[in-house]
């Protein structure tokens, strides 16, 4: 198990923060086999604190073989394309990008680029990219147009199994969580299962949350002595908006991954308990954060098959589906919270004081007033 990041940041754990449930390898979304994450972070002093992300299901080499997949909306005050196509299907054969409110066009053009590039045979037909989106606008100069397509292409070509990076990178880049720096995050979870093993595993592009509702390892952290400028009215008053940007404001995506054998409604059910992952870290969801959130299981690879048929039906032209039994998915459901709970706490973790637009700055969570208040607190 990690306690640092890619870059060599101490994560959570690192820190002694307590989390329950035990964790893979790299205590990442990537030990799930298979899963790549690639970023390209764009960051200029000319106000742009931004990037994009890609996360590969089953790696580039796999891109349009279909996973199950479930797709679940705690507040539809975001985006997600390609998600009506999940709710028809129950599978996803394209990378999951995310990055910024106002990219997600150039995003989901620049996946058709690399797809058209590298796969023009599953090109030829129709592609429903998946993007997901949070708002960076108070770091970022969210209304120019600095990501490119050639920026999603650069992610998904650079993306590669084993430690990732968070915090500050890849479409977390400008992203702020519970008005501290915050960003992207993972973590995960070993599940036994007779004698078999999976991993659940979540990555967590955060940017929601108000300070007063922070809490870690269940102890409150509202009192932490850190500036908090996002809480001002003036700087969106520089925007003229004659309004405050309402405290909690921005989104959150999170994306689950197993190997275990679900089907599409049980990848559905593990995205719907992503919200009692975030609550533990304090939040009660804000009618300004579009939180939205996909599942997927890289099992049974060859079902869900839904390209143009190629030749004539046969008796063998059936789907088979091997699936983990409902009454026992409370494992999977738990270590699902488990791992959303982590990944928002290493996202939050894994960061440094960040200024962006207009000298805006984001603040990062203090590590020792955290471990302070743990300790006084009797949790490490």
């Amino acid at each position: 198990m990690s306690l640092t990041s890619a870059s060599g940041h101490k994560r959570a754990r690192g820190l002694g923060i307590p989390f329950p449930g035990t964790p893979g390898k790299n205590n990442s979304i990537t030990d799930v086999p298979g899963v790549e994450v690639g970023y390209v972070t764009i960051d200029s002093p000319e106000n742009v604190k931004t990037g994009v992300t890609a996360i590969l299901p089953r790696g580039k080499d796999k891109i349009g073989i279909a996973c199950a997949a479930g797709f679940y909306s705690l507040n539809g005050n975001g985006e997600m394309t390609g998600s009506i196509w999940i709710e028809e299907t129950g599978a996803i054969a394209m990378p999951v990008m995310i990055t910024n409110t106002h990219a997600v066009g150039t995003v989901h053009r620049g996946v058709i680029d690399w797809i058209n590039q590298n796969k023009p045979r599953l090109a030829a037909q129709w592609l429903l990219p998946v993007v997901a989106e949070t708002w960076d606008g108070y770091l970022n100069d969210i209304n120019g147009p600095h990501v490119k397509t050639e920026h999603a292409i650069t992610a998904i070509n650079t993306a590669k199994s084993g430690l990732i990076d968070e915090g500050s990178v890849g479409g977390g880049t400008g992203m702020n969580c519970y008005e501290f720096k915050g960003g992207n995050g993972s973590s995960s979870r070993i599940v036994k299962y007779g004698k078999d093993e999976y991993v659940v595993a979540a990555f967590v592009q955060a940017n929601f949350g108000s300070r007063h509702e922070l809490a870690i390892a269940g102890v409150p952290m509202s009192d932490l002595d850190k500036p908090n400028p996002l809480s001002d009215t003036d700087w969106f008053l520089q925007d003229q908006i004659n309004a405050k940007a309402p405290s909690g404001a921005g989104s959150v995506i999170c994306i689950i991954a197993t190997n275990a054998p679900l089907l599409p409604a049980q990848c559905k059910a593990l995205a719907k308990r992503v919200p009692l992952g975030l609550a533990r870290t304090g939040t009660t969801g804000s009618h300004f954060s579009g939180d939205i959130f996909l599942a997927f299981s890289t099992a049974n690879e060859g079902a869900l098959i839904s390209g143009f048929p190629t030749s004539e039906v046969t008796d063998k032209d059936y789907d088979q589906m091997k699936s983990i039994q409902w009454g026992r998915m409370d494992a999977f459901y738990a270590a699902t919270v488990q791992a959303v709970e982590e990944a928002v706490v290493n996202a939050l973790v894994v960061n440094k004081d960040v200024t962006g637009r207009n000298g805006h700055t984001s603040y990062a969570l203090p590590h020792d007033q955290v471990v302070e208040k743990l300790k006084k607190a009797n949790r490490i």
